[in-house]
């Protein structure tokens, strides 16, 4: 799996835990999933990602997005 592959299944675990959260215990969690919004967006635009660097300091391989 690439870094991007697993950068876009990360952020997607992401926003569900915070749905989820927000249902099942306080509606402050959406913020989560907020937060991993305007991250993805900030990456789209910047191509800063955390996730992406701690994927690739763990050895994933590059992909098309982020190298």
């Amino acid at each position: 799996m690439t870094i991007d592959r697993m950068v876009l299944a990360f952020a997607g675990c992401v926003v569900l835990l915070g749905v989820t959260l927000a249902w099942l215990v306080s509606p402050w969690w959406i913020l989560l999933s907020v937060f991993a919004g305007l991250n993805m967006i900030q990456a789209a635009f910047t191509g800063f990602c955390p996730a992406a660097m701690m994927f690739k300091k763990l050895g994933a391989k590059p992909g098309v997005a982020f190298r």
